[in-house]
């Protein structure tokens, strides 16, 4: 299944990966409100299909050199004559964006083939998985403009902790990707001509998995992370992993490991390409 927009395309291929790809090349992927419009339908209908086990693994990109310059130029512009009830309209769409790609209920990746920008290092931190090429580089640009990341900051400093995150936030330095790395916002590093090699690679590892078990086990992992510690918590825990001994993927996956055979969710992995990316001149805007 494909469908095409001018500002982004999501694509879903046999296997049940879905792949969400950013088309604005000719500015670095820049962020506006037609964009965020875009992605928001797009994770609706991903996460339709996510709950009814359909798309089993969502990959974020974007086409070009860089993976996002943040917030678009001339949709700042239009900004400055906004009031606060057109800027609050605007930053809530930008919130739906980020908590719609955190809370998927299937596995999600991010391929990080350049720059990433201001809210490009929220998308980044709001996905499960980060792949990067070695010309990666991220920056939470905001404070040299007047700005600050507010709307990206549960997601990046959860990622990252709460001290490094002062520092960079404040800062607005420019982080490689092996400080990325470091730091926690980025998973993997691979030499640029890897890249694609690495996401198929970490996407056959995903589809390797039960589907029941990724969601329930995401889902899992966002209560967890807002009460750790608690009887509640405690009670949820004990809860998922009994009521998954019981489902009929949970009886499945422990017959299948004691007859020593591949669980029934797994199927041989065809050939499989993602799309093509092009290539521009022009560096991001900080």
């Amino acid at each position: 299944m494909t469908d095409t927009t001018s500002l982004a395309k999501l694509q879903i291929d046999s296997r049940g990966v879905a792949w969400l790809t950013l088309t604005r090349p000719e500015v670095h992927n820049a962020f506006d409100d037609r964009l965020i419009e875009q992605i928001n339908q797009h994770l609706d209908a991903v996460r339709q299909q996510a709950e009814q086990g359909t798309v089993r693994v969502l990959v974020l990109g974007s086409e070009g050199k860089s993976f996002s310059a943040g917030a678009d130029l001339n949709w700042m512009k239009r900004m400055v004559d906004y009031h606060l009830d057109d800027n609050l309209a605007d930053s809530r769409k930008l919130s739906a964006m980020m908590q719609g790609l955190d809370t998927l209920p299937c596995p999600t990746i991010a391929r990080v083939q350049g720059a990433a920008f201001g809210g490009a290092v929220g998308l980044a931190a709001c996905c499960d998985i980060v792949i990067a090429s070695e010309r990666a580089r991220f920056c939470l640009s905001e404070v040299r403009i007047g700005l600050s990341p507010a709307v990206i900051s549960p997601y990046v400093q959860r990622a990252i902790g709460s001290r490094q995150m002062r520092r960079y936030a404040l800062t607005a330095e420019v982080i490689d990707v092996d400080t990325a790395e470091h730091l926690g916002l980025v998973h993997q590093s691979v030499a640029s001509d890897q890249l694609d090699a690495s996401v198929d690679s970490m996407i056959d590892t995903l589809l390797t998995t039960s589907p029941q078990a990724s969601r329930a086990t995401k889902a899992l992992l966002a209560e967890v992370a807002r009460a750790p510690d608690s009887d509640d918590t405690r009670e949820h825990t004990c809860r998922v992993i009994s009521e998954l001994r019981v489902s009929p993927e949970g009886q499945e996956g422990l017959a299948s490991f004691l007859d020593k055979r591949p669980p029934a969710w797994q199927r041989p992995v065809p050939n499989r390409s993602i799309p093509s990316c092009s290539v521009t001149t022009q560096e991001p805007r900080s």
